[in-house]
């Protein structure tokens, strides 16, 4: 079995910065290709960022790119989200995941966190 726990989320106004961690335990990490996805109320979980094994490939949705970066910390067994230039419609719970691909789909990440919320405020 596989945990993830995030943390990091907060309030900030917009324009502002958050990092978000994610430590992972109870499996291999460099095994765990990871994301980052979102969840508004009212909304659909959304994919934001991911990361592969190694590092060496990223994706981003593209309300994000060039504000955000993923990075992975394999000797920590820590995923990271960087965020910068946060605007109040980036407001939702974040969550992590895990799984063996990198991909924007939900449904293929086998291991998630329980999210953390992350709030900008106009």
């Amino acid at each position: 079995q596989v945990q993830l726990v995030e943390s990091g989320g907060g309030l900030v106004q917009a324009g502002g910065s958050l990092r978000l961690s994610c430590a992972v335990s109870g499996r291999t990490f460099s095994n765990y290709a990871m994301g980052w996805f979102r969840q508004a109320p009212g909304k659909e979980r959304e994919f934001v960022a991911a990361i592969s094994r190694s590092g060496g490939n990223t994706n981003y949705v593209d309300s994000v790119k060039g504000r955000f970066t993923i990075s992975r910390d394999n000797a920590k067994n820590t995923v990271y989200l960087q965020m910068n230039s946060l605007k109040p419609e980036d407001t939702a719970v974040y969550f992590c995941a895990a799984g063996l691909l990198v991909t924007t789909t939900p449904r293929r990440y086998d291991y998630w966190g329980q999210g953390t919320q992350v709030t900008v405020s106009s």
